[in-house]
């Protein structure tokens, strides 16, 4: 999206360090993408995992639109780019737990892909169609066109596992099968209700298996859930699920709830805990392509540090990371950039990056270069003038030695849980020291949010955060965030800290993977002395007639 929000000054700036740029990164050179091999293991390793006569169902991504009659570049589907390297709209994918039959022999998996469309392809490029899918390892391959018309009869599955679908599927008028008619198929297929309630559907599920030991934990969930949408404790079985003033058995519930299920042989939860499953750990492959995601936004980071001055705005900054990016072979950004000034750092997920005054301020810079699908998380906060002030620094080194308690306590066989205690426990012995806070627990006002995540094909990877293992990559993002009106003294205010790094997890400890990018105030501070190509750039005052 951010994309579309670059200005002239980014734009002439991507031409300059096109050429003035000339670090030793050599990414062109080594670029591949993953192998179909690496695809087809993944798809057998799904399998292994389906129940016996199930069925995996993935649908390609929609084409989202910007405005009018233009569309955003087309992303695909994470989940089925990496069961299947394919790239293209109005796709599906299904993976059988047991061989099927046709006329052809035995067969594990089927894909329906679009034909090529030589007037398309005249607007919008060469497309792989058909013929090009059967080079990619399938068992079986046909048009899109057929899948309304194959007889597949899904109710013949003990289960169909899918993803819950959302509601960004624009119908094309004039293509009886693309991505909303094939969906709109599939929905008839296997009886998925017009007014389906997932929220109501997930309950019904627990409840149809739940132990007496379970309902104290289902009556928990219910509550926070109808905190959310009143409307849930309406429904005859919840409400009596959760009644206090008769006793309900528990058998009859179960019984009602299975009623309620009967008709669908559909699980929209089970398939999301098998992709975490696959994609937590990352294969060598994998982690080739993240780092060279994550060392090209290191690379940004060490640009900015050295160009940034004053007369700079957020946007620009922005811009500088983002020719960096391309410089070096990564396309896109994996998320919409954050570059916060001053109070805008306070703001968690601020990505409008407008801000054009930026004198005696913290800038924060949350980005991540998109390599070949797979991209880093890597965060810096540094000072415009080149200088940390007194305050700025104190709390600067709260998040550093926070985040080092955090990337230590990275260890094989430790708890997502272990990282964020270790990162807590600086934070709040810091800001108690401070005077920011009085008691340990109000530090949840200055930090709120999590500590670690999954990093992947997508920013926040699927994962089942259980315990760590070797080759996962993982983020450690610890901050202080101080937003004007804030109950300490105002020296604090307008005061937002983050400092992240992605951490490869061996069995011999924590690699930070984003280690070129400075983390210390003082080489940070040493590193923004240093010249820059941009130095000497300056651009003509534009005169608009």
């Amino acid at each position: 999206m951010q994309k579309f929000k670059n200005c002239l000054t980014s734009y002439i700036l991507f031409k300059l360090f096109f050429f003035a740029l000339m670090m030793p990164l050599n990414m062109h050179s080594q670029k591949s993408e993953l192998s179909l091999d690496f695809h087809k293991k993944r798809r057998d390793q799904l399998r292994k995992k389906l129940p016996n006569n199930s069925v995996a169902v993935f649908f390609s991504a929609p084409i989202r639109n910007r405005a009018n009659d233009v569309d955003y570049e087309y992303h695909q589907d994470p989940n089925l780019y990496y069961l299947s390297g394919w790239k293209e709209p109005h796709a599906v994918l299904l993976i059988y737990s047991t061989p099927q039959r046709d006329d052809y022999g035995f067969f594990n998996e089927k894909i329906y892909v679009r034909n090529r469309d030589a007037q398309n392809e005249m607007w919008n490029g060469r497309q792989l169609g058909v013929e090009g899918a059967e080079k990619m390892g399938f068992e079986r391959i046909a048009s899109r066109t057929l899948f309304s018309k194959d007889q597949q009869d899904f109710n013949r599955f003990d289960t169909v596992f899918i993803f819950d679908f959302e509601n960004d599927v624009r119908d094309n008028k004039t293509d009886s099968s693309d991505l909303f008619n094939l969906q709109k198929h599939f929905k008839n297929k296997i009886n998925y209700p017009k007014n389906f309630d997932a929220d109501r559907y997930r309950l019904f599920q627990r409840i149809k298996i739940a132990s007496l030991e379970d309902v104290t934990s289902i009556k928990r969930t219910i509550s926070f859930m109808v905190s959310k949408d009143a409307t849930l404790i309406d429904d005859p079985v919840i409400k009596d699920f959760m009644s206090e003033d008769e006793v309900i058995v528990l058998t009859d519930l179960k019984i009602r709830s299975a009623f309620l299920l009967k008709d669908y042989n559909f699980d929209i939860d089970k398939l999301s805990y098998y992709m975490a499953s696959l994609r937590e750990k990352k294969s060598p492959k994998e982690i080739i392509l993240l780092k060279k995601a994550i060392r090209i936004s290191t690379q940004g980071q060490i640009e900015v540090m050295k160009a940034i001055n004053s007369e700079m705005t957020e946007r620009e900054v922005q811009g500088i990371h983002q020719l960096v990016f391309k410089k070096y072979g990564a396309a896109h950004e994996g998320y919409p950039s954050i570059v916060g000034a001053g109070n805008n750092a306070c703001v968690l997920h601020y990505i409008s990056n407008e801000k054009t005054d930026l004198k005696n301020q913290l800038i924060l810079m949350d980005l991540g270069a998109e390599y070949l699908g797979y991209t880093a998380d890597v965060t810096r906060t540094i000072p415009v003038s080149g200088k940390f002030t007194l305050e700025q620094r104190l709390l600067y080194q709260i998040v550093y030695d926070a985040q080092t308690a955090g990337i230590n306590a990275a260890k094989n066989q430790a708890s997502f849980r272990d990282i964020s205690q270790a990162t807590y426990k600086v934070v709040q012995n810091g800001l108690l020291e401070l005077g920011l806070i009085n008691n340990p627990e109000d530090f949840r006002r200055y930090l709120p949010h999590g500590i670690s995540h999954h990093i992947g094909l997508d920013v926040h990877d699927p994962g089942l955060y259980e315990a760590l293992e070797p080759n996962m990559v993982i983020t450690v993002e610890p901050g202080i965030y101080i937003p004007e009106g804030s109950p300490c003294d105002p020296k604090w205010w307008n005061i937002g800290i983050r400092i992240e790094d992605d951490i490869l997890i061996t069995e011999e400890g924590p690699i930070n993977l984003s280690k070129h990018a400075p983390r210390s105030w003082k080489k940070i501070e040493d590193l923004m002395a240093q010249k820059s190509a941009l130095d000497d750039f300056i651009l003509p005052t534009l005169e608009i007639d």
